[in-house]
């Protein structure tokens, strides 16, 4: 049953609790101390709105920056990552494979903010060796979720 309440949740959280128990053939009872029990474990993290900026007035701009570090010895990657997210522009942090080490995503009202950042806060720690900046242009689809939908061609046939 964790499995798939965790997937229904994850795709919405919003979701009546009595609708899960019926789709999983549980009581709601179950399904609520259910979550509750995942929230204490930490495999429920929290609980998050997913808002396509793009159709509101707040301008923001999403950076995905690149960095490689110098691992520290006896703590690896750990450390360093602490610092990075300790950052309250820091929206994601992930060790990943490749040229770099870490994925650092981070929200800023302009590009001149994030510049600031990475110059100023990510580039000067001592373990960062390099770093490179990528922005988001445009999302189409983000947490599994769709933003940008196809228009219905809503001329009408016309035949002789």
């Amino acid at each position: 049953m964790r499995e798939e309440l965790l997937a229904i949740i994850e795709k919405n959280s919003r979701i009546d609790l009595k609708d899960v128990a019926k789709m999983l053939g549980k009581e709601e009872i179950d399904i609520v101390n259910e979550l509750a029990s995942l929230e204490k474990e930490g495999v429920i993290c929290g609980y998050h709105t997913l808002i396509d900026w793009e159709k509101t007035s707040i301008e923001k701009v999403t950076a995905l920056i690149e960095v490689r570090v110098t691992p520290q010895r006896g703590q690896g990657f750990d450390k360093i990552a602490e610092r990075i997210y300790n950052y309250p522009e820091v929206r994601s942090v992930y060790l990943i494979s490749g040229g770099y080490d870490l994925l650092v995503i981070i929200e800023e009202k302009t590009l001149r903010e994030i510049s600031n950042f990475v110059s100023d806060k990510l580039s000067t720690l001592d373990s960062v060796l390099s770093t490179a900046t990528h922005f988001i242009l445009k999302k189409y689809k983000d947490h599994g979720t769709i933003l940008t939908k196809k228009h219905d061609d809503e001329r009408e046939i016309i035949t002789p």
